[in-house]
């Protein structure tokens, strides 16, 4: 996962996965940029083969809790990954789009994605609360997942 900042929007490029492994990495600098202002994100996800539950739920989490003003934006993804933010209704949360809205930070840096254990245990729990918070049909799909976890939380 690489991260930068080009004029108001922060920028993610996906290669390989999204997964629950970049998921609190993600969560992280989503936080760290709205702290410094920033509203508009671009997730760029031309290089990423597929994304898991987790990393969809860190996305739409980040969406959530923008102000209105603000504005995530999902661009060049694969059918595959279109398809699976649409069936899981998170189209309607965020935008997704073929091309990006404006030219990409001419240089992008790796982020952290090794967060500790509890860290990452959270963002999975967050991160499947978000979906059912997008999209009450997504209560069924996930409802073992979180009691899983919810049970295993200290």
């Amino acid at each position: 996962m690489q991260v930068g900042v080009a004029g108001p929007s922060a920028w993610v490029r996906i290669d390989g996965r999204g997964t629950f492994q970049n998921s609190a990495g993600l969560k992280e600098f989503a936080a760290e940029m709205m702290r410094r202002g920033h509203r508009e994100f671009v997730v760029d996800l031309a290089a990423c083969e597929l994304m898991d539950s987790t990393f969809l739920g860190t996305l739409t989490g980040i969406a959530l809790g923008l102000p209105p003003e603000g504005k995530l934006t999902v661009v060049r993804a694969n059918d595959r990954n279109r398809a699976v933010m649409q069936n899981l209704g998170l189209d309607r949360i965020f935008a997704v789009e073929e091309s990006a809205p404006a030219p990409a930070p001419g240089r992008m840096e790796d982020a952290e994605t090794n967060p500790p254990q509890k860290a990452r245990r959270e963002t999975i729990i967050q991160a499947h609360e978000n979906l059912v918070a997008a999209n009450p049909a997504n209560a069924i799909r996930f409802k073992d997942v979180l009691e899983f976890l919810q049970q295993k939380a200290p």
